[in-house]
This record gives C-alpha cells, structure tokens and sequence, in this order.
C-alpha cells in the first residue's frame, strides 16, 4: 500500500514530544487490539529521545501491554556495552528500564565488547530478524519505526553519498566510514525500514529545515537519505516550526 508523506508541525520542541509520545501510546494499543502484537523499532538522536522520555511520563503509559510489545533498533554505534553514546542505553534510560516489558522482548545489537566483531554483530541481527519472521521475508512484522534525521538528511546510520543508502537486498549493514563518530556502526538498511507499517520522523531545530526541505522537494536518497524512507502505510514527519521552515506549505498540516 503506497501513502503520501505527512508533515505536522508542533509549535515547540517539547510539544512535539510530548505530541508523538501520545500518538505513539494510542497507535500501539490500536495496533495491539487488531493483531495481538507489536514490533518497534528505535533509533538514536536527542529528540526520539525525549519522545521515549515523554511516553515514560504519560499517565497513559501503562494502557500497553508491554508483555506484547518488542524493540529492535535501527542503527547503532559500534561502542562498548555502557557507552553513553550507545542507543541502546540511552533508550533504556530514557523508557525501556521504567516499563513492565519482558527483557527477551529488547532486541539491541551487539556492542564492541561483546565478543563479536563488526562483521558477525551484522550477520546475528539479520539472523535474528529473519527468525522472527512471520511471512517468509527476512525482516519481522514492523509496525512503528521512529527515526530521527541529521542535518545532512542521514536517517538511521545510511549517511549521504555512501553505499549504505544504495543497498536493497541486505537488512543490516555495518558502516566502517561514517562521516560522524564513530566511524563504525550497525544499522538497518533503507528496504529493512521501508518494510515498517508506520515510519515516523521527528525533527527539531533550524538545522534540520533544509534536509527536510530538499527531501520533500525530490532530492535524491543519494544526496538526502531520508528522501529514500517510506513506510508501507504511513508516513510522517512530526516537525517543530524551526525544522518546518523550508516545507511548502500544502504539504504541512499545524497542529497548533
């Protein structure tokens, strides 16, 4: 099912957290009572984070099940276990650590000293994503992935101009090259995020406008990663009024 890119813009960067965190708890109970489950995927950046910060605060929190719902992230950076710069940690103590969701239900990527390197940590989260197929594919059922967006327009750890923005066929890639530190990260492809049912983007600052801008104008994945990601149902940008600046207009939707 193809759908058109949404943008709704937020007056502030706290509205907008807390405007995703409430769409996110009422989308996954929704998704829950159709199909009994739900796969997330996480992503790094400040702003998801305080998305999970504010869905940790919600008084609605608790209206998931969490028993049901299962993380998977989509990029990660090749760092030990502990680093603060890790995903993984930042999500666990943003929401992951103060909700009742089962631990074999967190799917984090290997970290650097783990005992794997680059290469194996990328072949065990395929493998593990394609035993947790449903439908013969190699990738679960995704259904939310909440991505953040760099001011060059990458989008998970698939940077502008190199080659892990132009594979199809993998789902995991490991990037030895990224132009930001470190330089050696995990992270999903664009075909294993385009598999999600719904894919939002959220974007806070000026910095973020003209990536945005670029990539609703129909610039290149080449050039801006994030106009290569679509989701199978749905697709949104929730924005603030800085990052929405280079938007047309007829693409924007206020909620303010």
């Amino acid at each position: 099912m193809t759908n058109e890119r949404r943008v709704l813009v937020h007056p502030n960067r706290a509205a907008l957290a807390a405007s995703v965190a409430a769409r996110f708890i009422t989308t996954t109970v929704d998704i829950l009572h159709e199909q009994g489950e739900v796969n997330v995927v996480l992503a790094g950046g400040s702003v998801a984070m305080e998305v999970l910060e504010a869905v940790n605060a919600s008084a609605a929190r608790d209206t998931i099940d969490w028993d049901l719902v299962t993380f998977w992230w989509g990029d990660e950076r090749w760092v030990p276990k502990n680093h603060p710069d890790r995903n993984e940690l930042q999500a666990r103590t943003a929401l992951l650590d103060h909700i009742s969701v089962p631990p074999e239900n967190i799917h984090p990527f290997a970290a650097s000293d783990e005992g794997v390197d680059l290469d194996d940590a990328v072949a065990n989260y395929a493998a593990l994503l394609e035993s947790r197929s449903i439908d013969g594919t190699d990738l679960p059922r995704f259904d939310i992935t909440l991505l953040g967006v760099g001011p060059d327009g990458h989008i998970a750890s698939l940077f502008p101009h190199q080659p892990g923005i132009r594979e199809h066929s993998r789902s995991v890639l490991a990037v030895r090259n990224s132009p930001k530190p470190p330089s050696e990260r995990l992270s999903l492809s664009r075909p294993a995020l385009n598999s999600s049912r719904c894919v939002w983007m959220v974007l806070a600052g000026p910095d973020k406008a003209s990536a945005l801008g670029l990539a609703l104008a129909g610039a290149s994945r080449d050039e801006v990663p994030v106009a290569g990601i679509k989701g199978r149902r749905y697709t949104n940008f929730f924005v603030d009024q800085e990052a929405a600046a280079e938007v047309p207009e007829n693409l924007t939707a206020s909620t303010f």
